[in-house]
């Protein structure tokens, strides 16, 4: 098979040889392309939070370095094969590594994390702009300019197509980050090997092509099988503690660290690189989270029959649910069925919550619970919201004036819903926003908070219709609440007092800003 040029090709003619290879090559290409800029924006938003804006920037700086590489590729007048080999190469290494080399810079020196992410995007960016024009400048020789644009094209965004079906539902969660970015950099330096073929008559300097696709070749198959150990280092240095537990779903990756130990934190489980709980203290906030709300509807002549848990995929708040016998049924709606069956079926972690979701009183249901709410009709005496904090608008949506809205429609008469509100002492703004956007809908909002030595000081408020009555008995069996301290807890001192808030709406979703801006002078 000759990789010489020829004139042009007939208007009827079948394609070459050539043609269906590198047009097979440009469906390759825009997968890895479209790949690696998936995986900087996931990244992104697991480290830095806020996934709009990581996503909307690393988009932004990723397809202005195509542009950049796009202008350079004017520059390539000759050699056009033995430079499409070598960029396909240093994709290859560069896009293949970026998932590895990103995870390492946030372990090891997270300082400069965000310098190397811009710095990788724009490197794979220019280079992954270089590529197409050359590959059209290749194809030019063989193919009518008309029909050339439409197949690059065509193939272009059917490979993108592929990669963004791909990447959450299957890629992510079976592979990982990092075996991903590795494997889409073996795809493209197996483009590189095959342009080495197809265009081996033109290549000058053909060994010396050939021992680089081998090396590069030999780094990313080395990277692929040491993906798991490049994984344990990355995140044993994140975490500090040893990891029992690891899980990429196609909403979020799932981490349990263990510190036994007198005085340890025990089991911790992390999602995304935030913390959820702490073995060691998780039963004063769950107990706060529950008994408050469970206990003053029973004080209140009647046992809540039920109850609904949305998040908390943990199963800690329903088994504290669980202690009120006159409780009939409890629906877990958790969106990420990773969570409610690791929390079943791992004989550790399933023993830390009771293996409450094993009862058959609870239902589990896997479902975005803004969705869920649209459509159940049922009604309940007590739903508990056990959200992760709002760092995101897709869970910032969870806090807003149109979820309450719908909330406030599967209480019942005299129901109490209670919900998880950040740090009243850190996050302020934040922690009054989520009251004010309650009250907007015409619930009344009853905040209180409580310490919890793995978060620091914590805020909850229950939401209801009618007004909020302490509770005059408790379960028994509460490690941490009890009648005498109860009432403390909706005491708030002057550096927690109220502030004025903005209501938190799905068109503003102020909750999001105001929440990363008072963690972010914590945590920068």
């Amino acid at each position: 098979m000759s990789g010489a040029p020829v004139s042009a090709a007939l208007p009827n003619s079948p394609p070459r040889p050539v043609e269906i290879a590198l047009l097979a090559s440009v469906f390759i290409i825009a997968a890895c392309g479209l790949l690696y800029e998936l995986a900087a924006g996931a990244i992104a938003s697991y480290v830095l939070g806020d996934s709009v804006l990581q996503f909307s920037t690393i988009i932004g700086a990723y397809l202005f370095a195509m542009g950049v590489g796009s202008w350079l590729s004017r520059f390539f007048e000759r050699q056009l094969p033995a430079h499409f080999l070598r960029i396909e190469l240093l994709v290859a290494l560069a896009g293949g590594a970026l998932p590895a080399l990103l995870f390492l810079a946030n372990a090891y020196t997270p300082g400069a994390f965000r310098f190397l992410l811009y710095a990788l995007v724009f490197l794979v960016g220019m280079l992954v702009g270089l590529e197409i024009p050359l590959v059209m400048r290749i194809l030019k020789r063989n193919v009518a300019l008309k029909d050339l644009v439409s197949q690059v094209l065509t193939f272009d965004y059917l490979g993108a197509l592929a990669v963004s079906v791909a990447f959450p539902l299957v890629l992510v969660p079976h592979l990982g980050m990092i075996r991903t970015g590795l494997l889409f950099g073996l795809m493209n330096a197996t483009v590189a090997l095959w342009a080495l073929w197809l265009f081996r008559h033109e290549l000058r300097h053909f060994g010396a092509h050939t021992l680089a696709c081998g090396l590069t070749l030999a780094v990313l198959l080395g990277g692929f099988a040491a993906a798991g150990t490049l994984t344990t280092l990355t995140e044993d240095k994140f975490y500090n503690d040893r990891i029992v537990f690891t899980a990429a779903s196609p909403y979020q990756r799932i981490v349990v660290t263990n510190a036994p130990g007198e005085g340890r934190a025990g089991h911790r489980l992390f999602l995304n690189g935030n913390l959820q709980f702490a073995e060691r203290d998780e039963y004063r906030y769950h107990e706060a989270l529950v008994h408050p709300a469970m206990a003053s509807f029973t004080s209140g002549g009647g046992a809540p029959r039920k109850v609904a848990v949305l998040g908390g995929g943990d199963g800690m708040a329903v088994r504290e649910i669980l202690k009120y016998p006159g409780v009939q049924s409890i629906t877990l709606v958790e969106l990420d069925p990773a969570m409610t069956t690791l929390f079943t079926q791992n004989p550790t972690l399933a023993g830390l919550n009771g293996h409450a979701l094993s009862s058959p009183k609870v239902k589990v249901i896997n479902t975005d619970a803004f969705k869920w709410l649209e459509e159940t009709r049922d009604s309940f005496d007590v739903i508990v919201v056990d959200f992760p904090d709002p760092t995101n608008f897709n869970i910032g949506k969870l806090y807003t004036n149109s979820f309450y809205a719908l909330l406030d429609q599967r209480l019942s008469a005299s129901g109490y819903a209670v919900i998880q509100t950040t740090s009243p002492l850190v996050a302020r703004q934040s922690f009054w926003t989520v009251v004010q956007t309650i009250e907007s809908v015409g619930l009344r909002a009853t905040p209180y908070h409580t310490h919890v030595p793995s978060f620091g000081e914590w805020g909850f408020v229950i939401a209801s219709r009618r007004p909020y009555r302490l509770p005059t008995a408790l379960p028994e069996d509460l490690r941490f609440m009890n009648l005498q301290s109860l009432p403390l807890l909706f005491d708030f001192p002057q550096d927690m007092a109220r502030v004025p808030a903005e209501v938190n709406r799905l068109s503003n979703q102020v909750l999001v800003h105001s929440y990363e801006a008072e963690w972010g002078r914590v945590t920068h």
